[in-house]
């Protein structure tokens, strides 16, 4: 029979990821299974820096999480070694430091997540991660906000070297 004190600590962990996972912009899982030491702590060291939560976690304790929540269809996922990666912030941040770390390194794999209170599958976390961050999605707003400002400027100072040349 388990010992009570080890059920309550599970029961605490379970809290603890559930409310993770329902508070997280996203949270993306994947299998680190191939990976040495070295590059899991080099991983660990480029989320930490993007703000990211990044834990291996017991695919019983994530199940447990999901029930009762909208999350149960990440149970099909849960198989194997799992980290997984929880971001407060910035919702595109683990996507992309996952993805382009599974590009240079081909044991980890992108396996699904939760973004927006939405599950995704791996797809939608790589199409996630190839969106530009959210500075470069603000500079191309900014940058087309300010084409008609540019091309009146423009404008008007033809027009006036125009007249000028004409004077």
């Amino acid at each position: 029979m388990a010992n009570a004190k080890i059920i309550q600590e599970k029961q605490e962990a379970v809290a603890v990821i559930q409310s993770k996972l329902t508070s997280s912009s996203s949270t993306v899982i994947a299998d680190y299974r191939g990976l040495n030491v070295a590059q899991v702590t080099e991983l660990r060291k480029q989320l930490r820096e993007a703000g990211v939560d990044f834990q291996v976690l017991k695919n019983s304790l994530v199940r447990r999480a999901t029930e009762g929540t909208e999350f149960t269809a990440l149970n099909d996922i849960l198989t194997g070694p799992t980290a997984v990666a929880f971001s407060g912030d910035d919702a595109i941040a683990p996507a992309k430091i996952l993805n382009d770390f599974a590009k240079k390194n081909d044991a980890l794999k992108l396996k699904g997540g939760v973004v927006e209170g939405k599950v995704v599958d791996h797809e939608q976390i790589k199409a996630l991660a190839e969106l530009p961050s959210r500075e470069g999605l603000l500079s191309m707003l900014l940058s087309v906000l300010q084409a008609p400002v540019r091309n009146f400027a423009l404008a008007v100072k033809a027009v006036g070297e125009k007249q000028e040349a004409g004077a």
